[in-house]
């Protein structure tokens, strides 16, 4: 998890000229940006080796890697585009962290959640845009709620491994949504590619002004930051600190760890539920296959890589989504596999998680080890 030391902030610190605490406010927060960063590095450096087997340029990969993703207003665009359902569904697993619980099911609320909003976009067609849009967010927000602060249930009251059933419950979510769409919501004008009934126009969300960008991912930078303010700045926050350092110190201080649990779970599901509601009400506009994305899987490279800050999630997802969005002039350029960025990705989570075995080992980032002279 993040580190969470309660110190003064740098202004006051710089301001009060007090160069050894700020030195040691600079050190503590340093940690956990220098070794994502390593880790960065040295996951795109064993994928180069790994672009070099295969007989291909990794400059040259690199090269149009920044093309597709950034290198112009249309590439920018367009990993904007990528990065709004990623901010939502790295918070599904960003916020059950910091209760020390690893959620990795995203992905099944998140076509849940799509599932909902289409399936209710389609019952109330008639009514004024606003109501329908405002009845498909709920629907969104409450189907991937309940599934995964269900996870969170099972955690608490019957002690079932988080990881393993949020994992499980994705796959179940993608059948039920499979069974769904090819079967009691199918449009029967879908034909090679089923899926539910196609949504109005007036009920799709349309784009930011002046940008091709749908209003998805100002909703997503929306919720980062008011994630961030309940973490760090509510009680509810504090307390889920306190749970995720120590559950037995949060049970004796009279902290109720369950609600915390079903609480926060629950949160970080109707997030990603909202990323599929995203998905189905400002890009495809109707539910089918292509909601399981992969979206929830990025979203906890995501994560890890913010090391769970809700902040960091913001670049992170920017920076996971200009990949994603490359993957297809790699394939056309390079004559590389479109998963070509999935195995970058993959290499990227695995050193990710390797870099966690580095903190707190470095003096350089721990003032203690200064004033002991370990």
């Amino acid at each position: 998890m993040a580190d969470t030391v309660g110190t003064a902030g740098a202004p006051a610190l710089f301001g009060a000229r007090n160069y050894p605490a700020a030195l040691e406010w600079a050190a503590r927060r340093a940690e956990a940006f220098v070794i994502p960063l390593a880790a960065l590095i040295v996951g795109m450096a064993l994928f180069s080796v790994f672009i070099a087997l295969v007989g291909k340029s990794p400059v040259q990969l690199y090269e149009t890697m920044w093309r597709g993703g950034f290198g112009s207003w249309f590439s920018i665009q367009n990993s904007l585009s990528r990065a709004a359902p990623l901010l939502l569904a790295a918070l599904c697993v960003a916020l059950p962290a910091r209760l020390g619980l690893v959620v990795i099911g995203g992905e099944g609320a998140i076509v849940l959640g799509g599932v909902a909003a289409a399936a209710i976009g389609v019952a109330v067609n008639g009514a004024p845009a606003f109501l329908v849009i405002l009845l498909m967010v709920v629907a969104g927000v409450v189907a991937g709620g309940i599934w995964v602060g269900a996870v969170g249930a099972l955690r608490h009251y019957r002690a079932v491994n988080e990881t393993i059933s949020s994992l499980l419950m994705a796959y179940i979510a993608i059948a039920v949504m499979n069974h769904l769409v090819e079967g009691p919501l199918r449009d029967p004008a879908s034909l090679n590619k089923p899926s539910t009934e196609p949504l109005a126009d007036t009920y799709r969300i349309g784009n930011i002004p002046g940008m091709d960008v749908h209003w998805g991912l100002v909703l997503g930078i929306v919720a980062c930051v008011l994630s961030w303010l309940l973490i760090e700045k509510t009680r509810w926050g504090f307390a889920a600190r306190i749970a995720g350092g120590n559950v037995r110190a949060a049970q004796v201080q009279g902290l109720a760890v369950g609600p915390l649990i079903v609480g926060f779970t629950g949160l970080a599901g109707g997030f990603a539920g909202l990323a599929g509601m995203l998905e189905v009400g400002a890009l495809q506009g109707s539910a089918n296959a292509s909601l399981a994305a992969g979206y929830g899987y990025t979203g906890i490279l995501v994560a890890f890589l913010a090391r769970h800050n809700p902040l960091a999630i913001i670049p992170v997802a920017f920076l996971l989504g200009g990949i994603g969005a490359s993957g297809g002039l790699i394939q056309r350029r390079m004559d590389l596999p479109d998963a070509t960025v999935l195995v970058l990705q993959g290499m990227l989570f695995v050193v990710i998680l390797f870099s966690e075995t580095f903190y707190g080992r470095f003096k350089v980032f721990n003032p203690d080890l200064w004033k002991r002279g370990s």
